[in-house]
């Protein structure tokens, strides 16, 4: 059975090949690194995650390149608010982002591009937009894209210009040939700090945020892709934008597959800052351990909603119990997958069919099941190795079920780099509190002069 993936652009499943037989390219919009991860970017990169996962174990070569936005006008407020200079912040923000993912699994793409880096090739492409006649200055300064230049806007979003253009505001547009019109390049403003600024051919400035995925994309994989993904809230105007620059500029499609993942909810209402009912990845490791989470975000579809609420997270944690019982009652034999073994068939057909999680998970359990009735080391072997391929069921069994613990390595050394820079920032009472939390969860830390060394204990 061929792999078919949902493909937001067609609405409709799609049987997915490579351009490049054999090689999968895939660009996923990452953070704007202002703040810390919350559980929507968790959700997202984990979704991806699953992805490059299951193209890797199916045989096939990803190129993954998941971007850092890091100019941007709320990192900008934000390194005003806290006045540090803006490399500062962002730097201080991806190193929390590589801890939070560390943590919840989720391995590094082969590319993380800044969009610092690509400003030159930002420029470029907004040449080539201007020099088709797809760009334009306006009165303020700013470089825009005029959307009804474009033949095709909206046909990710399904919606006309019509049906876009009621939405939209026009006091905030006054400057724009159409309020739909987008900016490619902001002009400086003197009140922002130097290090907001580039020098270019259409005046001092920075670039847009659209134009930063369009540019990082093609220098890192080309003009075509296979698949680009991100969140549904991305999908307009964000991804419709990007089509709109890509295309018009190379007259090509920018990506065969499109793909988003579904929104988390709270209580059925939608997660986000502006609503104040987010929760960031740390706040929720305080109280669940990392593959917990990462269970819960992996045992829904990625393109369902995702509703969170302690009583599912403690219903993950059991559920998740239960299959490293499984591996700790009958030690896992070192085996290969066997795609015609029934429990790896029906797993695979289940991944193959748009990456479906739910089914794939319910495979685990009944292969724990009959782990527990044959006491079979090799079932349990394939029960370890199908569970990687979702990343999960990788730590130690005992380690994991030890006297409620339930804490994974990477999570542990997690914490005490976090422990380690609550140190250096004088931040005692920070620093306290994780060494009580590891404690409280059956870790004792280990000061010394060489570093922190840690130990489970009953």
């Amino acid at each position: 059975m061929a792999l078919r993936i949902f493909n937001s652009l067609s609405r409709q499943l799609v049987e997915f090949s490579p351009l490049e037989p054999g090689h999968v390219r895939m660009y996923v919009c990452g953070m704007t690194v202002y703040d810390l991860c919350h559980l929507g970017h968790a959700r997202s990169m984990v979704a991806f995650d699953v992805v490059q996962r299951w193209l890797k174990a199916t045989g096939l070569r990803v190129t993954y390149v998941r971007n850092i936005t890091d100019i941007d006008d709320k990192i900008i407020r934000r390194a005003l608010d806290n006045a540090e200079p803006i490399r500062t912040l962002t730097d201080r923000m991806v190193r929390a982002l590589h801890e939070d993912a560390d943590a919840l699994g989720i391995e590094r793409p082969d590319f993380e591009p800044r969009a610092t880096d690509y400003v030159p090739a930002m420029l470029t492409l907004i040449a080539s937009l201007q020099n088709k006649g797809l760009a334009y200055a306006s009165a303020d300064g700013d470089m825009n894209f005029s959307v009804r230049k474009f033949e095709g806007y909206g046909k990710l979003s399904g919606k006309s210009l019509d049906e876009l253009r009621a939405g939209e505001r026009v006091a905030a547009v006054q400057t724009k040939q159409d309020p739909l019109d987008f900016v490619l390049w902001k002009a400086a403003k003197p009140s922002e700090p130097k290090d907001a600024v580039w020098d270019s051919a259409f005046g001092p400035g920075r670039p847009g945020w659209h134009i930063e995925c369009s540019a990082m994309c093609q220098e890192l994989l080309g003009q075509s892709i296979d698949i680009h993904g991100g969140g549904a809230d991305l999908q307009f105007p964000h991804h419709e934008n990007e089509i709109a620059q890509s295309e018009g500029a190379n007259g090509q499609p920018l990506a065969r597959v499109w793909m988003h993942n579904g929104f988390v909810t709270r209580d059925n209402e939608k997660m986000s800052k502006s609503l104040g009912n987010f929760f960031t990845i740390r706040e929720i490791l305080q109280r669940y351990d990392a593959e917990t989470l990462r269970f819960f975000i992996v045992r829904s579809h990625y393109r369902s909603a995702l509703n969170y609420s302690d009583a599912h997270l403690d219903d993950a944690r059991q559920s998740l119990k239960r299959l490293y019982t499984t591996l700790d009652a009958v030690a896992p034999e070192n085996v290969s997958l066997n795609w015609e073994e029934p429990h790896c068939a029906r797993f695979r057909a289940a991944m193959d069919e748009d990456f479906g999680t739910p089914e794939a998970v319910a495979v685990l359990f009944d292969l724990a099941s009959e782990v527990n009735r044959t006491r079979s080391g090799q079932l349990s072997g394939l029960l370890k190795q199908l569970g990687a391929c979702l990343g999960l069921l990788q730590a130690q069994p005992q380690i994991f079920l030890r006297a409620g613990a339930a804490l994974g390595d990477a999570q542990i050394e997690t914490l005490i780099a976090q422990r380690a820079a609550a140190k250096a920032a004088r931040d005692f009472a920070s620093a306290d509190q994780i060494r009580k939390q590891l404690l409280d969860k059956g870790v004792v830390l280990k000061d010394s002069a060489q570093g922190t060394t840690w130990e489970a204990v009953n």
